[in-house]
């Protein structure tokens, strides 16, 4: 499954919705994406899922990457 992170760049600071980031990443659950981004350090502010029509909206955006971590 495709999950769509919030996140901030740094956890040290307050998060400015204007600085909000995205990123997708694959993984079983929002716990497993946690888990696989947690050495990044990012202020995630919220995860989803992403799928069905959704996903294919996102899907034609440019900047429509799916990290797979491992």
């Amino acid at each position: 499954m495709i999950f769509k992170v919030y996140f901030q760049e740094s956890n040290k600071q307050v998060p400015v919705r204007e600085k909000t980031q995205t990123i997708y990443v694959e993984g079983d659950s929002e716990r497993d994406v946690r888990t696989k981004i947690a050495d990044r350090q990012y202020n995630i502010e919220y995860i989803e899922a992403v799928k069905g029509n959704y996903l294919e909206y996102e899907k034609q955006k440019e900047e429509f990457e799916v990290l797979e971590i491992g």
